[in-house]
């Protein structure tokens, strides 16, 4: 079944946190508990996402030491090259053996004005490099309120797929802008129905095939005690760990669910 071959991906997301020797640090670490813990990666995917400074120290640690742990950038820029100052391409970051791109988060949205445009943009552009684009999607309280729980999502994935070629891969991550940081976390059942949503838009627009292969993850208050339960649901794929990705025994924790907690 198409199912089976979506690998659970569990990816922390650092947000502006850790200079480029705390990442070494804690890269080293999260290889040792995993290993520790004879973690199956071929079963769950790590993978984190440190901010753009520190990402030639991951890379070097990562190759140096074969550690199977996954790494990606926290955002790109929608162009390829030239008088951006501050931006980062995504070919910067394929050399960088980057394998995936965080694009469209919450924060990025709101606090620098992102539209969905801008993140198909980000999404096509990131695609074109051999990356792999991590689409977040979401609502606010104010907008669940007003339009239902999966309206909005849904309408910013659709926009954000426009570009994407029917076998481009890419993840989805759904998170409730109220949930975020919160300590809040939506309910199994409520990312449930949102992932469903999300999936069924990726079929409209990229074809059965592409929703099938294609992983959801659910992202907003994420912790150890309660990834088991969103871990169940049949349309979500994993999680895109916020603050607890920060704690190595805690996003250790959360990686190794489907050994602490039955699924």
């Amino acid at each position: 079944m198409a199912e089976l071959a979506r690998v659970p991906l569990i990816a922390g997301n650092w947000k502006m946190n850790l200079d480029h020797l705390q990442s070494i640090a804690f890269v080293q670490k999260l290889a040792w508990s995993l290993k520790d813990a004879r973690h199956d990666f071929a079963a769950v995917e790590v993978a984190v996402f440190p901010p753009f400074t520190d990402l030639r120290s991951v890379q070097t640690l990562v190759a140096a030491d074969k550690l199977p742990i996954g790494y990606g950038a926290q955002d790109v820029s929608e162009h390829a090259s030239g008088a951006f100052t501050g931006e980062i391409a995504a070919s910067f970051l394929a050399q960088l053996d980057c394998r995936y791109v965080i694009i469209g988060h919450s924060e990025r949205r709101t606090l620098h004005g992102e539209t969905d445009e801008v993140v198909a943009a980000k999404s096509v552009a990131a695609s074109a490099a051999g990356l792999v684009p991590l689409i977040c999607v979401g609502e606010t309280a104010e907008d669940l309120e007003t339009h239902g729980a999966s309206a909005v999502p849904v309408s910013q994935l659709a926009i954000a797929l426009e570009g994407l070629q029917k076998n481009a891969d890419f993840v989805v991550a759904y998170e409730p802008v109220w949930a975020i940081g919160s300590g809040q976390a939506a309910t199994p059942e409520q990312a449930q129905q949102v992932a469903a949503a999300l999936r069924a838009v990726i079929a409209e627009k990229l074809g059965d095939e592409a929703a099938a292969r294609t992983r959801i993850l659910y992202g907003g208050s994420v912790k150890a005690e309660n990834i088991a339960g969103f871990m169940r649901q049949p349309d979500v794929d994993g999680a895109l760990v916020g603050g607890a990705s920060l704690d190595v025994d805690g996003f250790s924790s959360i990686a190794r669910y489907q050994k602490h907690v039955g699924v």
